[in-house]
């Protein structure tokens, strides 16, 4: 995914929902699944650190686990609906706010985003995916979902 010739991060980005599906259909806990989130998450901040220095990039676009991992977050609003066929239009909805936020990059996004290494990879992603979820969650209300 990383390695697409044009946008690799929303390539990558596609990936997200399927393992969020995964740790759905798994019917955790939401402290495990926040838990599952956060091991994501750090195990995101090694592997974009080796990677970058290992291709001698900040961010580069070969790597997508962290757009994969963001999505844990993204998806948060809808981690106690019953799973069903809306959740491919979820899917979508969420895409679409977290790739806005992640392209667009607003404030604090922005500045984690100006962060070297694996930690300013991962957490760039990750509060895009803040934005994105309260986005969706306000989508999903106003779509009469809740």
């Amino acid at each position: 995914m990383g390695l697409a010739p044009k946008a690799p991060g929303t390539f990558g980005s596609l990936l997200g929902p399927v393992l969020v599906l995964g740790l759905f259909w798994l019917h955790l806990a939401l402290p495990v699944y926040l838990l599952i989130s956060l091991l994501i998450f750090l195990l995101g901040v090694y592997l974009c650190d080796r990677g970058s220095r290992l291709l001698g990039k900040d961010d580069p676009g070969e790597i997508v686990f962290d757009e994969i991992g963001a999505f844990t977050v993204v998806l948060l609003p809808v981690f106690h609906r019953p799973l069903s066929t809306d959740f491919l239009w979820v899917s979508v909805l969420a895409f679409l706010w977290f790739r806005l936020f992640d392209i667009w990059k607003p404030w604090p996004v922005r500045y984690f985003d100006r962060i070297h290494g694996g930690w300013g990879i991962m957490a760039d992603d990750y509060v895009a995916a803040i934005y994105a979820a309260i986005c969706l969650y306000v989508t999903l209300i106003l779509l009469g979902w809740f």
